[in-house]
């Protein structure tokens, strides 16, 4: 059976001729994933589209108590959204303590969820409120719930866990899996070392909530660097979900990082600038602190100064000490700054554990990086500085040896480095088009599935027709 050609001026007419593609006729029922269509006539499609695509929804869960990573990310798919969708709306449903990174953005609120802290594998603990995590996550759960029943979104972008903390996503799951809303989640390529994954989503149920409520999975990263659906075991049925986007990372701003440069490097004959940054900053202090003892042995070689970024979550005695040892060094330390990525610009180094966000924007900016991997308790961060190392996207240092005089050694040589030729195989950056591509195929089909005046759930394969 052949596809009906799409004109140049529908961009998703696609997906309706590949539907029409499942009937012979015009009134003929399509099944989809349980689900019947009794579809009108091929010319009545168009209109039913451009109707659908009017003020989609887009309603986020994402879970990051003491850290900026998933936030951040959200908060970047959110943007990118909404400018494939102009007159679209998007909630986020975010525990973090900072509330939402996007105050400034149309059509973009957040509900704030009571935080949650995780300390170990299934360990979870209250960040502030003095209740049982029991009782926090039946509060939370509810929210959640209340919110998705109000909000009515066209497509549920879930972050990271599939069932959410300690299960708490799984009655909004319920809830939506009997409308039409396209339930997705967005992943990051690496999350832990493969046996501790399978372990911990058997035990959990995220195998199973995958399997009852998903209709498509988005991984943030490329299946020839981490192939998510082979380490980690995921049964083939799952693993046909699966559309790698690329590498998600923040869109670069506006302003120019030679004035960023100008004002920390200043006329210093063949200074050099190098920033050191760690995402929300709860476990950087190891990394800061011996990168502020490394700073005489590194002037010795090379005029240097440093701008260190050390997170909202670093402790605040820590961030004293860090304070007290940079006296009369070149070091300016910032808890915070508006615009990582014209830091990360006007470096001639990057310093920076290998969390995935600041990762993905160093490899977005072109700046030498030096990776400081975290210890643990997870190995994702091992597993990222390794695979990008053995690419030559990176350079590391491996936790287990760092030490001042370590460190100066790595950062001296990465600033004597010659500049690297592009690498063989560069890394795929184009992931936050690409996810909000498909998030925007998923909550057309939604809205126009409810227009039709039946819920339906499309294939995954079908959407990609879409984007």
């Amino acid at each position: 059976m052949t596809s009906t050609p799409v004109a140049d001026g529908d961009r998703h007419g696609g997906l309706w001729f590949a539907l029409a593609d499942h009937a012979p006729t015009a009134v003929e029922p399509i099944e989809l994933t349980g689900r019947a269509l009794r579809r009108p006539a091929l010319p009545a499609y168009a209109a039913e589209w451009r109707r659908a695509e009017r003020g989609v929804r887009l309603l986020i869960y994402t879970q990051d108590g003491l850290g900026l990573g998933h936030l951040r990310r959200a908060s970047s798919v959110a943007a990118e959204f909404l400018r494939a969708a102009p007159g679209g709306s998007v909630l986020t449903i975010s525990d973090s303590p900072l509330g939402s990174l996007n105050r400034d953005l149309p059509n973009h609120d957040y509900l704030k969820l009571p935080s949650i802290v995780k300390a170990g594998p299934g360990d979870w603990r209250p960040l502030n409120l003095p209740m049982s995590i029991g009782e926090l996550c039946e509060l939370r759960s509810r929210l959640i719930l209340e919110a998705a029943t109000a909000f009515r979104p066209d497509v549920l972008l879930v972050d990271h866990m599939p069932h959410g903390a300690q299960g708490e996503l799984v009655p909004t799951l319920d809830r939506l899996r009997n409308t039409s809303t396209h339930i997705v989640l967005g992943v990051r390529d690496i999350i832990d070392a493969p046996e501790v994954v399978q372990q911990r989503w058997r035990f959990e149920g995220a195998f199973d909530a995958l399997s009852a409520y998903y209709d498509q999975v988005l991984v943030y990263g490329s299946s020839e660097v981490f192939d998510v659906a082979e380490a980690y075991g995921w049964p083939a049925a799952l693993a046909k979900l699966v559309r790698y986007c690329g590498y998600v990372c923040t869109p670069a701003g506006s302003d120019r990082p030679e004035r960023t440069r100008a004002r920390r490097v200043g006329p210093v004959p063949g200074g050099r600038m190098i920033v050191a940054m760690a995402g929300g900053g709860a476990d950087a202090y190891a990394l800061m602190r011996t990168l502020v003892d490394a700073v005489p042995e590194i002037r010795a070689t090379q005029p240097c100064t440093f701008v260190i970024v050390t997170g909202p979550f670093m402790p605040e005695l820590e961030r004293r000490d860090l304070k007290q040892r940079a006296e009369g060094l070149p070091v300016r330390l910032r808890t915070m700054v508006g615009d990582p990525l014209k830091y990360l610009a006007a470096a001639d180094l990057v310093v920076a554990m290998a969390g995935y966000n600041t990762t993905m924007e160093v490899l977005r900016m072109g700046t030498p990086a030096l990776l400081v991997p975290r210890r643990g308790p997870s190995s994702e961060q091992r597993m990222r500085a390794r695979r990008f190392a053995e690419r030559g996207w990176v350079s590391q240092v491996d936790p287990d040896d760092l030490s001042p005089g370590r460190l100066a050694a790595a950062v001296i040589e990465a600033l004597s480095a010659a500049p690297l030729a592009h690498p063989a195989s560069p890394p795929d950056l184009g992931g936050i088009g690409r996810a909000a591509k498909q998030l925007h195929a998923g909550a057309l089909t939604a809205r126009a599935a409810v227009t039709m005046g039946r819920g339906i759930r499309f294939p995954v394969d079908l959407l990609d027709q879409a984007v």
